[in-house]
């Protein structure tokens, strides 16, 4: 059991004794046993259970019922609150934006014990009529659902990526299977994953179909599966998994055709350049055998298409010309921007998070805790700003050449503002404004309030563009055109923030953001020393929209990272005079 797990159960535990209305001490308790192993650097399994308390920092009390976790598979309290409750109203609490009390209310006085009831009430009007809820809150619980529906069976990139590493390894490990590897949409790095795809080659499909049957933590499905193809489901998430059956000979051909996506492989190719030739990679495949990927795509006349941009979306016309980019690598990053440290909600120092960094080869560190308006997050008066930056000035000296940059999250307020007034936001190397309040706006006031923030001479990069929350929460509406368009008039970065929940900018936008020359910036909005490695999921969804690194802000070095900032900072105007709010 690795510490997510075990941080679930105490968050879980919290939100069953909120529901059950029990002592409230005892629920902050338990909260603050799921903060304090979120901190933790090491695997809780691998410590010995008698020194938990030294290793942990958790009282004797809370070590035990860690220890009983780990040992058991569960503690006496989430066993007694679980058999208390109805295993629909627990599923109820993994909704977004409805609390404990509200599931609460629901279950004791409408005897609403799972989503489908819950449903069904809300459009029978039965739910605005409750204290404290109304029209609107029945709405969004409505909207609410039907966007768990749509996420229901889906996974993402993470998760996706280590159950199908560990289907790979067991594969890999039978005798009756020769070669195998990762395809379909985790090897394209989709961001969510419906189906998790492998290809394998056998010269005995029945007992590979044995083997695959047999593994656990699989749920066959006979009536999916045929001769040549295993399908069914992970038994934990439900997310759908296929393992296609091939000779040895035919293990590229189906790699490819399982890897790229249909608009790929149907994509008419140029007649002049292979007159009499076949029409699509499609056909290709089912002419010749191929024993490398690189090879079909030579014989087809084109450029090799990394398996990332196989999504049928310009690139076969780019590869006939031979003008796919070398894409952005893992380790063409010098630098991690936006960043959280405890001086607002991260859980670990600044001197931690720096030095962290640096003993990973990192140039530098842009710590950006949340600003003054995110009073949910700790977030900054202006004496504690004061205070940091006099503390990043002592690192600095310690650390050199290693470098932290002042940043900020800066909130963008409703009206488009940045929080924080210009004698403040001055202070700061460079700025990443982001929305996190009020997400309910319509497109047009949305984006209005996106394109203030974006016109502030002080904004140095857009964080997390639509604050979605992916299989947990819709982003809000944006003219996203409009919003890259700004960028590329007012020299603004855009972030891909790679923590896997977002994945913000979407990749799809990725390719018109180059075009219109907006650098990006892998950002890992890192609250824990361990989200420094999300870095890599960024670069993931960097390479899928073709991303370069000479278009990567953080693959600049420090030197060039800090004369970009002292110039931008240089050209503010001050004093400041903005328009009155846009959304009268």
């Amino acid at each position: 059991m690795d510490n997510r797990a075990l941080i679930r159960a105490f968050r879980l535990t919290a939100q069953l004794m909120e529901l059950h209305e029990e002592n409230p001490f005892k629920i902050r308790a338990y909260e603050g046993t799921a903060n304090a192993l979120e901190q933790l650097t090491v695997p809780v399994a691998d410590l010995d259970r008698t020194g938990l308390p030294d290793r942990t920092g958790l009282s004797k009390t809370a070590a035990a019922k860690v220890a009983e976790m780990l040992d058991t598979g569960s503690f006496e309290e989430l066993t007694r609150l679980l058999a208390a409750t109805p295993p629909g109203v627990v599923e109820l609490l993994k909704i977004k934006g409805i609390g404990p009390k509200k599931i609460r209310t629901l279950w004791k006085e409408l005897g609403i014990e799972g989503a489908e009831q819950l449903r069904e009430a809300a459009q029978n009007d039965e739910v605005s009529k409750l204290k404290g809820f109304g029209q609107k809150t029945q709405q969004g619980i409505l909207e609410a659902l039907d966007f768990t529906d749509q996420s229901r069976g889906k996974l993402l990139y993470p998760q996706a990526e280590e159950l199908a590493l560990d289907l790979l390894a067991r594969l890999q490990a039978t005798a009756d299977i020769t070669e195998a590897a990762v395809a379909g949409e985790v090897r394209r790095r989709l961001e969510t994953v419906e189906t998790v795809g492998l290809v394998a080659a056998t010269a005995d499909p029945a007992a590979a179909h044995a083997t695959l049957n047999s593994l656990d933590g699989l749920t066959p499905d006979p009536r999916r599966s045929g001769p040549f193809a295993w399908r069914g489901t992970a038994t934990a998430s439900g997310v759908k998994v296929e393992v296609l059956l091939v000779a040895p000979a035919a293990f590229t051909n189906q790699l490819l055709l399982s890897t790229a996506a249909e608009s790929h492989l149907s994509e008419a190719l140029s007649p002049e350049l292979l007159p009499g030739q076949p029409a699509t990679l499609r056909q290709w495949l089912k002419r010749e055998q191929f024993a490398t990927e690189p090879a079909l795509y030579e014989r087809a006349g084109l450029q090799y298409v990394e398996p990332e941009l196989r999504e049928g979306l310009g690139e076969l016309a780019l590869a006939r010309e031979n003008r796919l980019p070398t894409l952005l690598e893992d380790a063409d990053l010098r630098g991690s921007l936006h960043n959280h440290s405890t001086y607002s909600d991260g859980s670990h120092s600044l001197r931690e998070m720096a030095t962290f960094l640096r003993d990973q080869g990192y140039e530098y560190l842009g710590i950006c805790d949340h600003s003054q308006a995110a009073h949910y997050a700790n977030g900054l008066p202006p004496e504690r700003v004061r205070q940091q930056h006099r503390e990043i000035d002592e690192l600095n000296q310690e650390l050199a050449p290693f470098r932290i940059f002042k940043g900020i999250e800066s909130d963008i307020l409703s009206d488009g503002s940045l929080d924080y007034p210009p004698t403040v936001l001055e202070t700061f190397d460079f700025i990443v404004a982001s929305v996190h309040s009020n997400l309910k706006m319509d497109e047009r006031k949305a984006t209005t309030r996106v394109l203030r923030a974006i016109e502030n001479p002080y904004t140095t990069m857009l964080g997390h563009p639509t604050g979605r929350l992916l299989l947990r929460r819709e982003g809000y509406p944006l003219d996203h055109k409009a919003v890259i368009d700004a960028c590329a008039k007012h020299n603004v970065i855009i972030e891909i923030n790679a923590n896997p929940y977002r994945l913000d900018l979407d990749w799809r936008w990725v390719r018109y953001a180059l075009d219109q020359g907006v650098q990006l910036s892998i950002n890992p909005d890192a609250h824990h020393t361990n989200g420094y490695a999300d870095m890599r999921y960024g670069v993931f969804m960097g390479r899928k929209g073709g991303l370069t690194k000479d278009m990567t802000f953080n693959a600049k070095s420090a030197a060039e990272a800090a004369e970009y900032f002292a110039k931008r900072k240089a050209g503010i105007k001050p004093p400041l005079e903005f328009k009155d709010s846009l959304f009268g």
